[in-house]
């Protein structure tokens, strides 16, 4: 972030005494988080510091001790060992991180999404409605790619979200939802969905130093019609043109709990000699974007980056390897909301857009009950980082 927003000028009188649970399968991104928030409450200037109504403002951490316990059966209790009464409380939880692993009945165990969630509600329970406030940040929403019904089928997302707010939780936040209208199952309580377009564009161009921002040498792509809205913010912010492709698919039948992409049809003007950026919500297995950037690379672009808020990676790294060997992927950004093996951290291809100042901004702000309306919309930063950048391509003709 600029200089300017470094330090957020909060006056105002916090909810509570905030404090933080980064479920174990969150944790790394949690203390990176209480990092920002140690340092800027420490320096903060505030006449009212000192008063009744900001007790505990200041904090050596502001992690609360909590665990996961379990038994041999592979059950499992949430304990909480100190007191949440009267606090602005938020846990942290990635879903998807199958690092983690448990004993069961002497086996080990992977940890699945439905462990984490599992686990969330657990915490939740020990609560047991004594915080004044309870947000929960999930980055990759539970269930979020089964969120509308088509056949005689379950609707995961809409229970889990109605089952969070049943149980106290005000408000929810997440990350580049795979639908945002989602939110619909829980009307009535706090629910945002925030894009990471701010450090795609940071991460981008600080790594590539000679990348010539405007619509005569760049393009934005969207691999399908669902993505087309965070595929227009980044272009309109950028001043690019944009494409899209549309995924032909065969409903015949089902593979992996999914009808097979026979083709992607291109619909847009030229990518020819022009610097791409594919922008999507997740690599799962990665077949339909390395699919999308072959045939880019048909239409002659010049270099290809794919951006996605989180690199699940599925099917392992072979063909991403094997795409960048052959000059078809320049660079894969993702973001660190979900967890991140060491293997793709030391890939020479990959890019790491760290999110946790941005959300300890975000907690920092709803702390004081401030509105976060501008630090979900970045499009004055990020204009502001790019007119750095072509300044500091001036200075060095």
């Amino acid at each position: 972030m600029p200089a300017h927003e470094e330090k957020r000028n909060l006056e105002t009188i916090p909810v509570g005494s905030l404090r933080m649970i980064p479920l174990e399968g969150c944790r790394e991104l949690g203390e990176k988080i209480d990092e920002y928030l140690i340092k800027w409450r420490r320096e903060r200037e505030n006449e009212h510091k000192s008063s009744l109504a900001f007790a505990g403002y200041q904090r050596d951490s502001f992690i609360m001790d909590a665990q996961i316990s379990r038994f041999g059966t592979g059950e499992a209790k949430g304990v909480i060992k100190e007191s949440v009464r009267g606090t602005d409380l938020y846990l942290l939880v990635d879903v998807s991180n199958y690092s983690l692993t448990y004993s069961l009945c002497g086996h080990e165990n992977h940890m699945s999404p439905d462990d984490h969630y599992q686990d969330l509600k657990r915490i939740i329970a020990a609560v047991g409605g004594k915080a004044r406030r309870i947000t929960v940040i999930m980055p990759f929403l539970y269930e979020s790619r089964q969120h509308k019904r088509s056949t005689r089928e379950s609707l995961d997302c809409a229970i889990a979200l109605q089952e969070l707010v049943s149980m106290g939780v005000d408000n929810i936040i997440t990350f580049d939802a795979h639908d945002a209208r989602v939110q619909n199952a829980i009307p009535l309580s706090g629910f945002e969905t925030i894009q990471p377009t701010y450090q795609f564009v940071k991460g981008l161009l600080k790594d590539i130093k000679d990348i010539t921002i405007d619509s005569d040498h760049m393009m934005i792509i969207s691999p399908d019609e669902g993505g087309m809205g965070r595929a227009i913010y980044m272009a309109n912010v950028l001043g690019l043109d944009i494409g899209m492709f549309y995924k032909r698919r065969d409903y015949t039948q089902v593979v992996n709990g999914r009808n097979p992409i026979i083709s992607h049809e291109f619909l847009g003007s030229s990518v020819e000699g022009k610097d791409v950026i594919v922008v999507d919500d997740m690599i799962s297995s990665g077949d339909s974007v390395i699919d999308v950037a072959r045939q880019l690379k048909k239409r002659n672009a010049k270099r290809i980056f794919v951006a996605a808020t989180f690199g699940l990676f599925t099917g392992g790294f072979a063909e991403f390897d094997k795409a960048y060997e052959e000059g078809i992927i320049t660079r894969i950004l993702t973001t660190n909301l979900v967890y991140q093996s060491p293997e793709l951290l030391e890939k020479p291809y990959y890019i790491n857009c760290d999110l946790s100042k941005y959300i300890a901004y975000i907690i920092d702000t709803l702390n004081h009950d401030i509105s976060i309306s501008d630090l979900l919309n970045p499009s004055d930063r990020i204009r502001q980082l790019v007119k750095e950048y072509k300044e500091e391509q001036q200075q060095q003709r």
